[in-house]
């Protein structure tokens, strides 16, 4: 058996031999470039040194170029400068290049522009040299020689265009014998300086291949699963799309992923995307195209799928694998998914069109169940279109500041006062019709605009409240994008600062789904809220599995009844009194306000009253009205209540009014 020194020692010779070898390809061809360009230059400058011999000589050469004859004196030069200086023929060519004299070292003759030359004409256009290499076959021509055509210039303009033809047989000769053992030289200088690190070298150089194709890797692949990420799979579908191949997208999601990190930890986490990759591998096949596309979502391209009965049945079977249970470690988690197919070309040619398919089936998916396969179809397509006029709408309206507030009533209980108003965002589209919060707010925080609308919100809601009489407030949603774009308690505190609002007169109503996060930061934006004044209230109490775990992390001001127990309420749905009782006394227990929102009947605003709810809102007490007509409504409430008057706040409710 060979030893590591013996391996070390045939690389080390492999690799003395593989750079001779490319040495000395590379000492052929930069000799030969060289060499090239050597004898360009002497050709030039012999041609040039030759025309301007000619030039001075033969006094009558531009009338030669017009196609006249020779002076007697001139063609007594000219026969004599034959074979001058490596010149062994010539040409004398008018500016158009039209040939009219030839010399071929032998005799002169007059060919009388018989014979057209473009490279002379070029030669005289530009005003420069214009030199070719040329191979020739001896005794015709010699075996190197070339063809320098030099304008000849007199008194700052062109005569005519002289065509040397020169002989670099020897010249070639003694300039790659030159080169070459320079460079052997230098070969020689050089390998003995390299034969040591050689091997150093190589080793380096492979490490850094090594880690060059593991970045390339990465940069087309997703690192955890080896799968092809995002950007390799759309480019691999545009490039089946582009060939016409009929094929099936299916865009795989695995429901309720959040739980299995949350339970089980994010290593546990990864061992299921991995086993996730690994079956959907499996299922799909050496020529099935799968990648991982976000961070528990999977796209798998099938190639022929034979209709939508083919695949469906292959959606199908991914949705029965990976339903199977999976045994990580000690733990025993059910991984579920939904999947969204989209068929090509039937749904679509392109990949940005087919993609986009997939995605609304998934969504149809998810929302019918999970756990199960839709088609997409074209009702999808066009909740997709509503989707884009929706998001259009909604980017028109945030430059244009095209939303509206309008304000509900809230009423202190059980002597139904008036202490202040909720502010509700509203949109209409282009024909007025108005468009529903429920669809609307969804799609402003999927495209990043909610902030953007937010800040808005709290600043108009500020600015009208500071008209109204000091004991109302104005209270203002908050959605958890606002918090993960930016500092909400700085667009809180420059709106009071813009408008004069009191700190105290605004309440910020926020859902349990913020505070799933787990995120210290927001809990500190929520203290330093707190601290500045301003009342915090969990809305939607009671419709999240951890409401009550949230009530001890964070001192709320109020918690709001969701409505969902109002209509409970009014459906006589078994226990909800006793819900809603416990409810109220849990606020109190916490020195909280209690708010019951929905409040339809009179029924119930006597039911909320006599378990000592503080506060109801609902359409039965007031409906969301513009600003205007609150300012007339406070007014009225200002006036029923027997309120001492205050002339500059009536006059600024009644400009508020209009």
């Amino acid at each position: 058996m060979a030893s590591p020194w013996d391996k070390f020692g045939r690389l080390n010779a492999a690799l003395v031999i593989a750079a001779f070898l490319v040495l000395v390809c590379g000492i052929s061809a930069v000799t030969k470039v060289m060499v090239d360009r050597l004898l360009y230059w002497d050709a030039a400058a012999t041609a040039e040194s030759w025309a301007r011999y000619v030039l001075q000589n033969v006094k009558d050469v531009a009338r030669i170029a017009n196609g006249g004859i020779p002076s007697s004196q001139s063609m007594d030069f000219l026969v004599g400068s034959q074979r001058v200086r490596h010149v062994f023929a010539f040409e004398i060519i008018d500016l158009v290049g039209n040939v009219q004299l030839v010399s071929d070292g032998m005799g002169i003759v007059n060919v009388g522009g018989s014979q057209h030359d473009p490279v002379a004409a070029r030669a005289a256009a530009l005003g420069q040299t214009i030199v070719e290499i040329l191979a020739g076959e001896p005794p015709v021509r010699p075996l190197v020689y070339s063809v320098a055509y030099v304008p000849l210039t007199s008194g700052g303009s062109s005569r005519a265009v002289v065509a040397a033809f020169i002989d670099l047989t020897e010249k070639q000769a003694q300039f790659r014998s030159q080169f070459i053992t320079a460079a052997l030289s230098l070969w020689l200088i050089t390998g003995a300086a390299l034969a040591f690190p050689v091997v150093g070298w190589y080793r380096r150089t492979r490490e850094k291949e090594r880690a060059d194709e593991h970045i390339r890797f990465l940069a087309r692949h997703d690192a955890l699963t080896g799968l092809a990420n995002r950007t390799t799979f759309i480019e691999g579908l545009s490039q089946l799309l582009s060939n016409k191949t009929r094929l099936a997208l299916h865009f795989v999601d695995l429901d309720r992923f959040k739980m299995v990190n949350d339970t089980l930890g994010h290593d546990m986490g990864d061992t299921v995307i991995k086993a996730t990759a690994e079956q959907l591998r499996s299922i799909a096949g050496p020529d099935g195209l799968v990648a991982r596309y976000g961070g528990d979502e999977f796209a798998v391209v099938q190639l022929d799928p034979g209709g939508a009965e083919g695949a469906e049945k292959l959606a199908r079977e991914i949705v029965k694998s990976l339903g199977a249970t999976f045994a990580i470690n000690v733990h025993r988690t059910v991984v579920t998914a939904s999947v969204g197919v989209a068929l090509a070309p039937d749904h679509g040619e392109d990949g940005e069109r087919l993609l986009k398919c997939a995605d609304l089936a998934l969504y149809k998916s998810k929302a019918e169940g999970r756990e199960c396969v839709r088609i997409f179809t074209p009702e999808m397509d066009e909740e997709f279109q509503s989707r884009i006029e929706l998001e259009q709408t909604l980017r028109n309206a945030t430059a244009n500041e095209r939303f509206s507030l309008h304000f509900q009533p809230i009423y202190a209980l059980p002597r139904r006062a008036l202490i202040g108003y909720e502010a509700l965002l509203r949109l209409s589209d282009e024909n007025g019709k108005p468009i529903s919060p429920a669809l609307f707010v969804p799609v402003a925080e999927d495209i990043g605009l909610i902030d953007t609308i937010g800040t808005w919100v709290i600043r108009e809601a500020c600015r009208t409240a500071a008209n109204w009489p000091d004991p109302l407030k104005i209270a203002v949603n908050l959605s958890p994008a606002q918090f993960a774009s930016g500092s909400v308690y700085g667009t809180v505190l420059d709106a009071l600062g813009e408008t004069g609002l009191a700190p105290h007169r605004l309440e910020l109503e926020i859902t349990e789904s913020l505070l799933l996060r787990e995120d210290e930061h927001i809990i500190q934006e929520l203290g330093r809220l707190k601290q500045a004044g301003i009342a915090i209230v969990m809305d939607d109490f009671g419709t999240g599995y951890s409401s009550l775990s949230y009530l001890w992390r964070f001192p709320f001001d109020k918690i709001k009844i969701d409505r969902g127990f109002m209509t409970g309420l009014q459906n006589d749905v078994p226990q909800v009194e006793t819900i809603i009782r416990t409810i109220v006394a849990l606020g109190h227990s916490l020195n909280m306000l209690v708010n019951a929102e929905g409040v339809e009947t009179e029924q119930q605003v006597e039911f909320v009253s006599n378990i000592a709810c503080d506060q109801a809102q609902g359409f039965h007490l007031g409906r969301p009205r513009p600003a205007a007509d609150v300012a007339a409504d406070i007014l009225a409430e200002f006036r029923r209540s027997g309120q001492p008057r205050q002339p500059a706040l009536v006059d600024t409710l009644h400009r508020a009014a209009g």
